[in-house]
């Protein structure tokens, strides 16, 4: 149990570890037509909604197919 807890604990470490480094390379990513952006003057603020949506719908098709095992 535990080890079966520290692999699943392990890749997603790893994957978290690659989309932080190659996340930026992702054409699109952070850039969707649902993404706000608001810039004036001196503020910015920037809220990826659509992006969010679509990452959440990835990892719950990944989850859903690995639990299916």
């Amino acid at each position: 149990m535990i080890g079966k807890s520290l692999i699943i604990i392990g890749m997603i470490i790893v994957v978290a570890g690659l989309f932080i480094t190659y996340g930026p390379r992702i054409p699109y990513l952070g850039k969707l037509p649902g993404d706000i952006y608001y810039r004036k003057d001196d503020f910015v603020f920037y809220f990826p909604l659509a992006t969010s949506i679509v990452i959440s719908v990835i990892l719950s098709l990944v989850i859903y197919l690995i639990s299916r095992r």
